[in-house]
């Protein structure tokens, strides 16, 4: 009876680090964006195309293998339609509003907006499924906006000449912010029904193909004669910002459940921060660390609290 209990904490602990190095990589996105941006002058769409036509092949082929496995279960045409409508609106639609944003708010900034989504979660399940939102969640939710406003005060300070720019760019991503929290919402009720693996493989292909078509559809720039960069940074962010991080968070919630992956996902702000400083030359001032940290404790007592709670 001794080797359970092992064994479940071992399996914990993988899970916790799984989550916690996902977490980072999703993080370092808006660093190789903004890096993309700076380094080649590759427009927003045309990066989002590069990201997701290094991915397609991979989802692709993760596609293919799942559903050949003996206990798959096959989707019915409702589900299709779910995972593409889902997939489409977390990594085509999100994706896209976060990139064009990102041509107008720093790095860390934007990781702060988009961290507010489990608030939107909270508050999309309210008005649409009328899940009662406790007073503890309604606290931290209070909590993660006051943080959000007090960054944003310390950053509106230092852009005095370009205000309007970054109040444009910051809608983007809170809209970004909504459209993802959406896709969580969605997710969690498709996930249960039809698997983690197979549901993220397909949800991010139709991502991928959407992605491309509008690509293909209202651009005029050719993706066989960019510069060598542009090639580097769209991979970059294909391996390591968008595959191996959405296989390993979907791997942490298996492990260690959503709400555990929620709370140690909270590294994500942080790692951005730190990794922009050095990276980017981006400073931060109190009011971002102040904001910041409130943001991570309204995520962290939201997280605390289990769909049956």
């Amino acid at each position: 009876m001794k080797p359970r209990p092992a064994k479940s904490k071992n399996n914990f602990l993988l899970g916790f680090f799984i989550s916690f190095f996902g977490a980072i990589l999703f993080s370092t996105k808006a660093i190789l964006v903004k890096l993309a941006y700076r380094d080649t002058g590759v427009d927003a769409v045309t990066l989002l195309a590069l990201r997701m036509i290094f991915s397609l092949p991979i989802f692709l082929i993760s596609a293919w293998v799942v559903s050949g496995r003996v206990e798959n279960q096959k989707f019915t045409n409702r589900q299709w339609t779910y995972v593409a409508i889902i997939g489409c609106l977390g990594y085509y639609v999100s994706s896209f509003l976060d990139f064009l944003g990102l041509q107008y708010v720093t790095a860390g900034i934007e990781r702060l907006i988009l961290f507010i989504y489990p608030t939107l979660v909270l508050i999309i399940s309210a008005v649409y499924f009328k899940q009662k939102i406790k007073p503890t969640q309604m606290l931290a939710i209070g909590i993660t906006y006051i943080g959000l406003v007090i960054a944003f005060v310390g950053e509106v300070d230092s852009r005095l000449g370009q205000t309007n720019d970054f109040y444009f760019g910051s809608l983007l991503i809170f809209f970004c912010a909504i459209t993802y929290a959406t896709y969580i919402v969605g997710s969690g009720r498709l996930i249960p029904v039809v698997g983690a693996a197979k549901f993220n493989s397909y949800a991010m292909a139709f991502a991928s193909i959407a992605v491309l078509l509008h690509f293909f559809i209202t651009s005029n720039v050719s993706l066989l004669n960019l510069s060598t960069g542009a090639y580097v940074y769209g991979f970059l962010m294909a391996i390591f910002a968008t595959v191996l991080p959405s296989y390993m968070v979907a791997e942490g919630i298996r492990r260690i459940g959503s709400g555990n992956t929620a709370i140690v996902g909270s590294v994500g702000p942080v790692s951005t921060l730190v990794l922009a400083y050095f990276l980017l030359g981006e400073s931060f001032s109190i009011e971002q660390i102040i904001g910041t940290i409130m943001i991570l404790i309204g995520v962290y007592i939201i997280g605390k609290f289990k769909p049956h709670d």
